[in-house]
């Protein structure tokens, strides 16, 4: 279940000049001050996606049930057993906490000799006009 998710339609700055109200933060936090604002819900949404799968469920204090069990898999084997689990588990997990996002197309590589997952999620939401968008997390 989502937490406390708020529906709001920002309004989506095309001009070159820099709007005035961010939409949110963006993830990793290497601004050129602490933060480094995110001005389109195309971002945030990139920020939100990544935060979630790279936060272990439970360790939020008064959000337990946020984040995701991706980090479980990094100490497994790297085989296709595994990759079939792993892509179960993330469209499950998108399902239940991110209802809006289709999944368009879900990879997953491994490398036994760099011991790593490479997961490449390209999604879309059809009410933001959001299309072919992409993230890459690396386990």
């Amino acid at each position: 279940m989502a937490f406390g998710a708020v529906q709001k339609y920002p309004v989506e700055i095309t001009s070159s000049l820099r709007p005035q109200n961010a939409v949110g933060v963006a993830i990793p936090f290497n601004g050129t001050a602490i933060f480094k604002p995110t001005f389109t819900t195309k971002d945030q949404l990139k920020s939100n996606l990544v935060n979630f799968f790279l936060t272990p469920k439970g360790s939020r204090v008064f959000n337990p049930t946020f984040g995701s069990n991706i980090k479980q898999y990094v100490f497994e084997q790297i085989n296709e057993g595994n990759f079939d689990a792993l892509e179960n588990l993330i469209q499950s997990e998108l399902q239940q906490n991110f209802a809006n996002v289709r999944v368009e197309n879900l990879e997953i590589y491994g490398s036994e000799d760099n011991n790593q997952i490479q997961i490449i999620l390209t999604y879309s939401i059809k009410r933001f006009g959001i299309s072919g968008d992409q993230i890459t997390i690396v386990l």
